[in-house]
């Protein structure tokens, strides 16, 4: 039985093009507990890993999904080389990133952190089911509120909201990184009132940033001029 649900489970695993909860799996299997079924995929993975195989069986948006070794990364790259590739820009990036931390928010909120219109960038996030209307906040005109999807998870390989990256990470990556400093939004750091949110030395960055920008210069808005294809990216 033991050999047979481990077949079993890999060939849901396979079959399947979201991620599967061992809930979902034990659905489907019947007979089984939950505990038998992580013990197949701990085992599935075991064997993948005794017998050097390209593949890996990764936690991912609250479910498991088998996925390739990123050594074969190039190879897969060059097979869908023809397919077309979304990229999210810079601004959607700073939205989504607002709403993954702050959830559920308001647009009204959203605009209020990053300063400007976030009308375009809302739809195109909804429209990647990167985002998803989680209701309405109980206010003057009932704003709707935002929240991101278990498709965010998969599309940033999070196991869950708890995987984000800590803000005091951030801090640190930040202060090590000039090029990647240069280009924050101010407003929104300033905003987004990093020292409640476990930054510890918002002053010193902004007095960075600030020097980097009489330095090298940047737009009327403080963003620093990048250009981009239109055929790669999305706002």
């Amino acid at each position: 039985m033991k050999d047979n649900l481990i077949n079993i489970v890999e060939s849901l695993l396979f079959a399947s093009d979201t991620p599967l909860s061992a809930v979902k799996l034990k659905e489907v299997i019947e007979n089984v507990s939950v505990k038998d079924i992580k013990s197949a995929i701990s085992d599935l993975n075991s064997l993948y890993q005794k017998n050097n195989r390209p593949l890996d069986i990764i936690e991912l948006a609250g479910g498991y999904q088998i996925t390739t070794k990123a050594e074969f990364a190039p190879y897969i790259q060059k097979l869908f080389k023809g397919r077309n590739i979304y990229r999210l820009t810079q601004r959607a990036l700073e939205t989504l990133a607002i709403i993954a931390y702050k959830q559920p928010i308001t647009k009204q909120e959203i605009e209020a952190i990053r300063g400007v219109n976030v009308d375009g960038v809302i739809r195109t996030l909804l429209e990647r089911k990167l985002i998803t209307i989680e209701g309405r906040q109980k206010a003057p005109g009932n704003p709707l509120l935002y929240g991101t999807t278990k498709f965010f998870l998969q599309y940033f390989g999070l196991k869950s909201l708890d995987s984000l990256p800590k803000l005091k990470e951030i801090d640190e990556l930040l202060k090590a990184d000039e090029k990647f400093l240069e280009s924050l939004d101010q407003v929104a750091l300033q905003q987004l009132a990093p020292e409640s949110l476990g930054i510890k030395n918002a002053e010193e960055l902004l007095a960075k940033q600030a020097k980097l920008d009489m330095n090298q210069g940047t737009d009327g808005d403080g963003h620093n001029h990048v250009e981009v294809e239109d055929n790669d990216q999305v706002e």
